[in-house]
């Protein structure tokens, strides 16, 4: 194993987002479990924006002496990717299966479940790749955004946008997000995320 132990004192700069990854979610007297995580697009990129209380102030002698900060109550993530897979899309949107004659129904059967999202964070410290494991604790899908432009001259290469609600997890610490270890690669940070989301390695 090639964990990073001693990182410097420079600070890591993001430079890659990759093997973005959802896991269904359990939570069973404070403790959050999850099982059957695939990957579901190939990754292009992120946007978080967590939403928190106003911070709890203290005032004596006419002024602020202590702050209680805001705490996490929610918010958005913003994913671009490549395009879902069939079977992550299912997942995702609570989708029934397709009838027989083919024809998979977005209706009333829809029902969009709490899931685990996952993915990869590529940083460069100190001339030094490091690779770390992000989960996004729990998790529920809007509809899918969707748009298509016909071809011109070149191809246009058109990504699909989603877009999760982000919830504090059912745990005793109600958890928003985890952070994995930083590692040397990306494979090891990958199984890191795989066995948290129930991925055997058998």
């Amino acid at each position: 194993m090639s964990k990073v132990t001693n990182m410097p004192e420079t600070g890591k700069v993001v430079t890659g987002f990759s093997h973005f990854m959802v896991a269904n979610y359990a939570a069973n007297a404070g403790v959050v479990t999850y099982s059957n995580g695939r990957v579901a697009s190939g990754a292009v990129d992120v946007n978080l924006s967590p939403e928190a209380s106003e911070d709890n102030k203290y005032f004596t002698d006419n002024q602020q002496s202590e702050s209680a900060g805001g705490k996490f109550t929610g918010g958005t993530a913003a994913f671009t990717v490549k395009g879902l897979f069939i079977d992550a899309e299912r997942m995702m949107m609570g989708l029934p299966e397709a009838s027989e004659d083919g024809w998979t129904p977005y209706g009333d059967d829809q029902k969009a479940p709490y899931l685990g999202t996952g993915y990869v964070v590529r940083y460069m410290c100190n001339d030094q790749e490091i690779f770390t494991p992000h989960i996004l604790c729990k998790t529920k899908y809007d509809p899918i955004q969707t748009a298509a432009a016909t071809q011109e001259e070149e191809i246009d290469w058109q990504s699909q946008s989603l877009n999760a609600q982000l919830f504090r997890g059912d745990d005793a610490n109600h958890n928003w997000k985890l952070i994995g270890d930083d590692w040397t690669t990306e494979e090891e940070a990958i199984a890191q995320l795989e066995t948290k989301f129930g991925v055997s390695h058998s």
